[in-house]
């Protein structure tokens, strides 16, 4: 059998890329070496525009919490915390279960999920991509959509290049009941010690993520930054339910992302948001037009949506990042100006997209000013 589209991978960019295929009538197949539900490091914030695609697809988004207040503090010290108006700022889920929401749309959507099925190759030729699988089987399909993240086999095959890399810590700490009512719609994001680094704390019911992330190849910094941060928070005694980390990717803005007949999205493609490492609400743009692309045909016009539409947004995250990493305290202090909190809410409602949060008035002139 020769399918229409061969997804590798089922995080939420390969099964919104299989939703979108299946919906458009094509037959699709999804290859994922795990069993959903399935854990995965990730603080779990839903964006605005995470939910925008989500909510008409999925039954429900799995909320543990919902955020309207943030907490921002700079090493530990210099405390506010700001309260949103209007509606929440972001959606806390767990990643097993939101994937496993996704798993579900899409077999709902018509497409086949194989689970247990590891990929060992992808090859080329004429017509047809080949999948194969660690048994030696072959999937053979006129498209084949590789989201099975930055160390993936259909990366490594597309040839994607990265220019920033770095290393997200996380623990995943049982919450007493008190721990619930003091986090309960509030995060917080601290502004480390290292150029570029901070850490946060996400509430999900009788849980708490707190994670740390700076640039790869500092790992001995990242491990004292989490155990301080912990310490800090009053949180060292907690049990430890999960305690993982993960390389975050991001792709140069050269690098290609497609091969023949092989197109990649979200972390296979390093694409993300370079300043927060924010990647589920990438993951999900670029899965749902890898797919709505390949079951037309065109593979070319998902380069361009990419080109159009993620491209401005991670060139803009590649210099607030600068910024960030050249002034921490100039964010700090934004946060607690108007014009700052209020980009920082429309921002995490996906009512203004990172390109135009930079080029509002007072932050543009700030980032001109500092050369970033």
């Amino acid at each position: 059998m020769i399918w229409d589209v061969a997804v590798v991978g089922a995080g939420p960019a390969g099964l919104a890329a299989a939703h979108a295929a299946a919906t458009a009538g094509a037959r699709t197949i999804v290859l994922e070496r795990a069993t959903h539900p399935r854990y995965k490091t990730c603080g779990g914030g839903l964006i605005g525009t995470s939910l925008e695609i989500a909510r008409p697809r999925l039954a429900a988004v799995p909320g543990r919490d919902t955020i309207d207040a943030v907490t921002f503090t700079r090493g530990g010290r210099r405390t506010f915390t700001r309260h949103a108006r209007g509606g929440p700022l972001l959606t806390m889920v767990r990643r097993d279960d939101f994937d496993h929401a996704w798993y579900e749309a899409a077999l709902k959507a018509g497409a086949t999920v194989r689970q247990d099925s590891q990929v060992r190759a992808i090859s080329e030729d004429g017509d047809t991509a080949t999948v194969t699988l660690d048994d030696k089987e072959e999937i053979v399909a006129r498209s084949v959509i590789g989201a099975d993240g930055s160390a993936g086999i259909s990366s490594r095959h597309v040839g994607v290049t990265f220019d920033q890399q770095d290393l997200g810590l996380e623990l995943e700490l049982a919450a007493t009941e008190d721990d619930c009512r003091r986090w309960r719609g509030r995060v917080l994001l601290d502004w480390g010690p290292f150029p570029g680094s901070y850490g946060w704390v996400f509430p999900k019911d009788d849980q708490l993520t707190v994670g740390v992330i700076m640039t790869k190849g500092h790992g001995a910094e990242t491990k004292e930054y989490l155990r301080d941060f912990v310490a800090q928070l009053g949180l060292a005694d907690r049990p430890v339910v999960r305690d993982s980390g993960h390389l975050t990717r991001c792709r140069r803005l050269d690098a290609p992302l497609r091969r023949g007949r092989v197109i990649v999205a979200g972390d296979a493609a390093g694409l993300l948001e370079p300043w927060t490492r924010e990647g589920i609400s990438y993951a999900l743009r670029s899965g749902s037009w890898a797919g709505a692309a390949a079951a037309s045909g065109d593979l070319a016009a998902y380069e361009r949506q990419v080109a159009a539409e993620l491209v401005p947004e991670m060139t803009a995250g590649r210099r607030l990042l600068d910024l960030f990493s050249k002034r921490p305290m100039l964010i700090h202090f934004a946060m607690t100006t108007p014009i700052g909190w209020r980009a920082f809410e429309m921002f995490c409602r996906g009512e203004l997209a990172m390109a135009n949060v930079i080029n509002r008035r007072g932050i543009h002139a700030a980032v001109k000013l500092l050369g970033a």
